[in-house]
């Protein structure tokens, strides 16, 4: 497994939290201070137990579901480099324009914003949770599934700190420095999508290594 630095950068690529800005200062624009940052909060940590969850049980459920893991390589490996054709025109990684009207229906009807849609999809969608599954395939010792939890605990510190800045960066950086941002990621993002695909097609067919 490539330890220390390729699961954490793609994850970052992926859950991209300053991406998420316009969306969070969207969603609580008619909040409090304590309930933007019980917001914050509780996103963070969302965002934390969705990837130590996938990093430890992922496997798990591919097992009960009878999926392989080159057809699971490649279908996320499919994810990561469609979130990343969005990024490249400056759009989130998930597919979120949809999200945002589904999402903003459920906090008018009073559900949490901070887990649907923050941070699922928003955060963390299916590409997150495909990328820690295949990474976890990739460990060989315990420690190694500890430091995806690792990674999943720095995703969530990132994101609290993104949130917590959220008006001060969106006034720093402005829409269009957020762009280029998104389009710097995606970049990152669709190189690292082709390197999974490949691997899970060699696993397939193994005719395409020779």
């Amino acid at each position: 497994m490539d330890f220390p630095i390729k699961p954490l950068v793609t994850l970052l690529a992926i859950v991209n939290p300053i991406g998420v800005i316009p969306f969070f200062i969207h969603f609580t624009r008619n909040f409090s201070l304590e309930q933007r940052q019980r917001t914050v909060r509780v996103a963070s940590f969302t965002a934390f137990v969705v990837i130590a969850i996938s990093a430890l049980a992922g496997l798990r459920v591919l097992e009960f579901f009878g999926i392989s893991l080159a057809s699971f390589q490649v279908g996320g490996g499919s994810l990561l480099l469609i979130s990343a054709m969005h990024m490249l025109n400056a759009q989130p990684a998930e597919s979120r324009a949809q999200d945002v009207d589904e999402g903003a229906s459920r906090a008018d009807s009073g559900a949490s914003i901070a887990v649907v849609p923050l941070t699922i999809p928003l955060l963390t969608g299916p590409a997150s949770i495909s990328t820690v599954v295949i990474y976890a395939e990739k460990a060989r010792h315990f420690w190694e599934l500890g430091v995806l939890v690792i990674y999943g605990l720095v995703i969530g510190v990132a994101t609290w700190l993104a949130l917590s800045a959220a008006g001060r960066i969106g006034r720093f950086m402005g829409q269009t420095g957020i762009n280029v941002m998104t389009r710097l990621m995606g970049l990152i993002l669709a190189a690292i999508a082709v390197e999974v695909m490949a691997d899970g097609l060699i696993k397939l067919f193994p005719v395409l290594g020779r």
